[in-house]
């Protein structure tokens, strides 16, 4: 397996593959390359839809020039507790922005989710994120209001009057809370189309079965993230874990 820095031949071929709606695993295959090592050039690089070969070698070029060797201070604060491996913690952050930008969520805002969930405490401050990230306050910022507004994280000040982030154990029950209510707003925008275009006409018709289907498909949603919120909050014990008995009758 190859080591070192990508080579621009690489990032075409990378670039070729997003194109292409490759997946990172394959894009790593054919380049013989860690699925890590590619997941993390496309993310620090634009990601999916904006990774450009060339901007991304002009960019590493720039941040290898500006590199310094690591201060004890930095080798510090990238360890992990309980024995983690710090490189792997990171991958798998970076894997999990990924996978949520895929659901739709904008690429800063998965990237903070994503590293305020991997913390134990599941709270940060704006100065701590945007080291982690290293991002500017300003990106922290945005992504924040972006998150709160969809249920995703809470504000708090600690004791010495910071604001801090916090995201919950039903952080994704609280997500999907508020995207039932944001369906039934457009359900009902929906049907008063039907008055507006006139019941039975063709345009009016269409409403009608969209207004129907979200009504549905919202009613399914908000009533399975009710009855299994308390997975969100139970921890597993260990026949959680085991296989089950088999009936012996």
């Amino acid at each position: 397996m190859p080591g070192g820095r990508l080579t621009q031949q690489e990032r075409q071929q990378i670039a070729l593959g997003l194109a292409d709606g490759l997946a990172y695993a394959e894009i790593a295959r054919r380049l013989d390359r860690p699925t890590s090592t590619i997941t993390r050039e496309v993310m620090r690089n634009g990601g999916p839809t904006g990774y450009r070969a060339d901007l991304a070698h002009r960019a590493t070029e720039r941040r290898a020039h500006r590199r310094k060797p690591a201060a004890p201070r930095e080798r510090q604060e990238s360890a992990q507790p309980y024995g983690r491996d710090a490189e792997a913690v990171r991958e798998f952050e970076e894997m999990y922005a990924v996978a949520m930008m895929a659901s739709g969520m904008p690429l800063m805002m998965g990237r903070v989710l994503a590293c305020l969930t991997v913390s134990d405490s599941g709270s940060l401050t704006a100065q701590e994120l945007a080291q982690r990230l290293q991002v500017s306050p300003a990106s922290i910022s945005k992504a924040i209001a972006f998150l709160d507004s969809q249920g995703m994280v809470r504000r708090e000040r600690d004791e010495r009057r910071r604001e801090r982030y916090i995201v919950d154990d039903d952080v994704w029950y609280q997500s999907m809370m508020v995207g039932v209510r944001s369906t039934a707003q457009l359900v009902e925008t929906t049907r008063q189309g039907v008055d507006v275009l006139g019941a039975g006409t063709p345009a009016a018709v269409r409403l009608e079965g969209v207004a129907r289907f979200l009504d549905f498909v919202s009613e399914g949603m908000a009533r399975a993230a009710e009855q299994a919120r308390d997975v969100l909050r139970t921890s597993p014990g260990p026949q959680d874990s085991a296989d089950p008995e088999p009936d012996r009758g």
